[in-house]
Formats: C-alpha cells, structure tokens, sequence
C-alpha cells in the first residue's frame, strides 16, 4: 500500500461505492460487520477486485486479562483470510470481562501486568492470523494514578515484545492530551520503524462542569489543529497510509473522499518539508 489516504467504508455508503468505484487509496472496514455471511459481507469480498482493504477490529480486547475469545478470533481470522487486507489492526483498551462484551474501548492503566497481557494477547492474535497486526493509541478521557510509563512509552514496549505495529490516530493524541493536560510532542517520540499507518477523524468538545473535555466522535471534520499536529507527526515519523474515519453524522461520501484529498495533500507537503531539511 503506498503512502496515500484512504476512507472508512461504512454501509450507506457501499452501494455508492460499489457502483462508482471513486478513486481512494485504500478502504477501511471494520471487522465485526462482517463476521457473518451477509450480501453486505458478499459485496465486500467483490470490492477486492478494485481496491486495497485494511481491516480494523474493535473487539478483540487486547487488554483483557482472561485473554483474547477464541471464537471471535477465529472469526476474525476467518475474514482476514477472505480478505486478504493490507494492514490489520485493533486498539489499546480492553472491553471484555466475565465473558460480557462492553460497547465502548475502555483504558488500561500504564503498567508492567498491563504490559504482559497486551504482550500476550497480541502475541496470540498475531500467531493466529500469521501476520503482524498494528495497535491504535486510545483517546482518553481519564488517567490512572498507579500508572508506572506513560502511553508513548507502553506502546513503544507492545510494539518492541511483540513486534506488533503502531496505528498512530492523530486525532487521539489530540484529544487525550488536551484532556489530560499533556504534551503532543512525547508521542513524537514513538519509534517511527513501528508506525504503520495513521488515522484521522473529528472531534467534538463538551462541558464537563466548566471545563471543557473533547469526545472522539468521529463526526465532523478533522480540526485545523488535529491537521497541524498531522503535518508534524509525518515531518517527524514518515509519510504512511493514511485513514479518514467518520462515523457519527455521516455525510456525503464526497466530503469524505475530499478529506481524503486534504490528507494527501498534507502528506505530500510534509513529505516535501523532510526530503528538504534532510
């Protein structure tokens, strides 16, 4: 897959997509809505033919200390094996326990017992499917105090055990650094050989008692200071494949496939300012 930006393919929009074949590096799919033989499911598998797949898992529970269910791996694997994606990834955050799925990707907290069931669970993951997966940083919304490294530095850890990739979604560093009051700049320090893809999307700001909190909605536009942050992230790391994700509020698949175009553009100029400084 070239360094490019693709799209989130989501199911109003898979007839459009089916029947104009728009011009986008890469589709993205969630892999849990299409677990099940279905014509949506079908319809997927014939899109194969016209483009470059990365399938993005949201169950799997990485962080889950009874560790990862067998039969929802084996249907993820499944699909994987139907798909033959490019990339395949999951998120940081756990969401399972005592065999009760949660719908929503809860944090972990920064430790070395954290550490090892990650470590594992990816481990397993990747022996199953037989390739490497990435792992997506989480937006946050609280810390733990007990915490003993800080995200940049567990996700250096999963990626250097493992030998997993990293999904660096550019809009979570934003949000979790705002709420948390940290500095951008520590995840810079992310080793760029991990980095395998990155992802943008919006953002919405709440009140949470006066005090303003962002909310990964992913229902709007990227923000100019998540497109700024963009721009630094690929001065620093490298030129990746590139996702706009919307799934709140989807509009037209034009606006999407138009900040697609925006983040070539930024990968392009970034790409240009690194080749000139070098």
């Amino acid at each position: 897959m070239s360094p490019a930006a693709g799209i989130g393919l989501r199911a109003p929009h898979l007839a459009e997509i089916a029947r104009e074949k728009p011009a986008t590096a890469f589709l993205e799919i969630h892999a849990e809505n299409y677990l099940s033989p279905t014509p949506a499911a079908e319809a997927i598998e014939r899109l194969r033919a016209d483009y470059t797949f990365s399938v993005h898992a949201v169950g799997l529970s990485l962080g889950s200390a009874a560790g990862i269910d067998e039969v929802h791996l084996g249907r993820v694997a499944d699909l994987v094996r139907r798909l033959q994606p490019a990339y395949v990834s999951d998120h940081l955050s756990w969401s399972v326990i005592g065999g009760r799925y949660v719908n929503d990707l809860l944090p972990l907290p920064y430790t070395e017992e954290a550490l090892d069931v990650v470590v594992r669970n990816v481990q397993r993951l990747q022996d199953r499917l037989g390739r490497q997966v990435s792992i997506e940083n989480p937006s946050c919304y609280l810390g733990f105090t007990h915490s003993t490294m800080s995200e940049p530095e567990f996700l250096s850890e999963v990626a250097r055990r493992s030998g997993c990739g990293l999904l660096l979604d550019v809009n979570n560093i934003h949000v979790t650094a705002r709420n948390l009051r940290l500095d951008v700049r520590d995840w810079l320090t992310l080793p760029a050989d991990a980095v395998t893809q990155y992802h943008l999307a919006g953002h919405t700001v709440n009140d949470a008692d006066g005090e303003p909190i962002l909310i990964d909605d992913h229902g709007s536009r990227v923000t100019d200071a998540v497109w700024t942050l963009f721009q630094e992230v690929v001065r620093r790391i490298g030129q990746r494949p590139t996702l706009i994700e919307w799934d709140t509020d989807l509009p037209a698949l034009s606006v999407l496939l138009d900040e697609a175009q925006r983040a070539d553009r930024a990968l392009l100029a970034a790409g240009d300012h690194a080749a000139r400084a070098a």
